[in-house]
Order: structure tokens, then sequence, then C-alpha cells
């Protein structure tokens, strides 16, 4: 039922000539079509019914996330939903109430966890001092030029921290948008440097460690989620061409030579799809906890989504010949997504790297 609502949703409110002409904007999104999305409930949607939520987890929030990727839909959903899961995990019940009811309301909140590029990263050079003043930079903060609430990665005392600043502690310049490849998405560098912060926005000592893991892994897997409805859509933009397109007098779809990697596009998609809600069952089953099964599931889910919509995209520009490598061409925006969305939260080898020893010891 939330997949069909999802979908329906996406699809009136992110048409692709809706997806294009967003793409110059500041924000890339519309705010009407994020207070309507807020309205639904899905800000909530993985969050407790005491803090205006629904408490369904975040198996609810994949086919929400699935059927954004189908349409280009671009919203700061999946920030949000992040952000939320580390104040579950981490944050007093006092920090919760002060913050979740705002993130279900519709309060754009992200993670900023990176140093650099680097999804492999075990530590961060970010400090908090003894007086709780914060120092260094943090690089492809999702949604941030649209962001009230960014919850950091830092080092306090030697040991990792989550703090959590406002936007109005930040300088007029601290923001200052990435030139991303995927133009649908939107990207910064975050200048957290010389930003006080009070005792009671930093979140739990226990566990850091463990609970940015789990969130890298829930990142992957909504990641992976939107990677496969985007390559439903690429699959189905190639699948109109074939049929429409002529050439030497027969529709060019009518060739084995691209009927096969067609066929192969939809396998893989499926494959992926099937790794994508395997896990997803797996948090339900497990009632959010991530144990060893739920982190092979997510891992293999990521791999497997990442590999099919770069091949998806790929093929969508050759087989659109000559017209496929231009600007204009739609293809373009697929084949752009898949270079973006193979890279967050770890591509292919980061994950297939961290699988061989939870499956082969």
């Amino acid at each position: 039922m939330i997949l069909e609502s999802a979908r329906n949703f996406c699809k009136d409110t992110s048409p692709i000539e809706q997806v294009r002409e967003l793409l110059e904007s500041s924000q890339g999104y519309e705010d009407g079509v994020w207070k309507q999305l807020v309205g639904l409930g899905w800000t909530g949607i993985a969050i407790p019914e005491r803090f205006g939520g629904s408490e369904l987890g975040i198996e609810a929030v994949v086919p929400i996330v699935e059927s954004m990727g189908r349409s280009l839909s671009a919203t700061p959903f999946i920030s949000c939903t992040l952000a939320a899961q580390v104040l579950l995990r981490a944050a007093s019940p006092e920090q919760q109430q002060r913050w979740l009811p705002k993130i279900v309301e519709g309060q754009v909140a992200t993670l900023a966890l990176l140093d650099n590029e680097d999804w492999g990263a075990n530590s961060t050079s970010h400090q908090l001092s003894d007086a709780l003043v914060l120092t260094g930079e943090k690089w492809f903060v999702d949604d941030a030029v649209t962001a009230e609430l960014f919850i950091i990665l830092t080092q306090y005392q030697g040991s990792p921290r989550f703090v959590v600043v406002e936007r109005n502690q930040l300088a007029d310049t601290a923001i200052q948008a990435h030139a991303l490849i995927d133009e649908t998405k939107r990207s910064a560098k975050v200048d957290f440097t010389g930003v006080s912060v009070t005792a009671d926005a930093m979140l739990s000592a226990k566990n850091t460690d463990k609970i940015l893991g789990e969130c890298k892994l829930m990142g992957a897997l909504l990641v992976a989620a939107e990677a496969v409805g985007t390559t439903a859509s690429c699959l189905n933009l190639i699948i109109e061409y074939l049929n429409t397109r002529k050439q030497f007098g027969k529709l060019i779809g009518s060739y084995q030579a691209l009927k096969h990697p067609s066929v192969e596009i939809l396998n893989k998609m499926e494959g992926a799809r099937s790794q994508i809600y395997h896990a997803a069952t797996l948090f339900e089953d497990s009632q959010g906890v991530i144990d060893r099964d739920v982190e092979v599931a997510c891992r293999m889910a990521k791999a497997s989504a990442n590999d099919t919509l770069l091949y998806a995209g790929d093929r969508a520009v050759q087989f659109h010949g000559g017209m496929g490598f231009t600007y204009e061409c739609n293809a373009q925006l697929y084949i752009r997504r898949a270079q973006w969305s193979q890279q967050q939260f770890g591509d292919s080898a980061h994950h297939r790297k961290r699988l061989a020893p939870l499956l082969l010891g």
C-alpha cells in the first residue's frame, strides 16, 4: 500500500519535465511538494508515535525511496530519515523530544560525517575542544543548503561524538555548494569552525562508532532502493526508444544486440530489488536491530544496486547513439545519477571488501 501510494505521488509531483526545470534551482525541489510529502506523514514514518511519527521502521521507508528514485525526485527525505535514526540511537529522551517532532513536522535535518570523499574512513579529524568549540569542515553534506539541523561527527577528548548544530549558529559563508555530476542532487561543504555548542547539544558518548556503522548501513540500503527505482525508470526510457526508433526500415528493438542487454538490465534490476526488500524484511524481523544478517543484506543490496544502475545508465546512453551523449537527452540524467549514487555510502568494492569476512570467515 505504501509503495502504490508513493509511486502515484511521485509520478504526479515529479514528471521528467519538472525534474529538468529544477536542475539549476538552489534547493533542487519545490517547497510545495515537500509540504505535501510532510502532510502524508512520510517524514515521521520511521519515528515513534510519541514524537508524532508512525513508528513503522526503516522497512517502510524503502518503498517510498524506491518510488522517489523512479521519478528522480530529489527531496531531503533520505537526509531527514537518517538524521532521525541517529537521534533515536544516540540522543537522550530530552534531546529526542526537542528535535524529533521538528523533523516530523518537516524541518530539514542532515548528517555531516565526511572529512573528505572517503566513505571507508573510520575516524575524523574534526574536533570539539574542551571549551565546546568546533574546528573543521565537513564534505558532501547532503541538502545542507536547506537544512536547519546538522548532526556532526566530531572528536571530543579523543573519542568520537555526535554533536547537533542548528542553522542559525553557522556563519553566512559557512556553506559552499558542491558541483555534482548528478544535478538533481544537492550537497555542500560546510565549515563549522568557531561554532560554540552547549553540553545539551552533544549526543551520547556510548557506542558512537557502532551507531555510525549502523547509520552508514541504513544509508546504503536507502540509496540502493533509490537506485533500483531509478533503474526501472531508465529501463522504461530504453524500451520506449527501442520501440519508436527505426533504422534500416526496422525498429531497433527488433535487433538481438539491443534486446539481450535490455533483458539483462531487467534481470539485474529484479535481483537487486529482491536484495533490497530482503534487507527491509530483516529490519522488520529484528525490530531495527542491525545484526550480522542485516549487515550482509544491506551490503549485498548496495553492491547489486550500484552495478545495476551503472549498467543501465551506460546502455541508455549507448542505445540512443550520438543523441545519448547530448545534455538534452534524458539518458544523461540516469547515467549521472548512477555515477553519484554508486559513491554514496560506499561503492560496490567498498561493500564487497566488507562482505568477504562476513561470508567467508
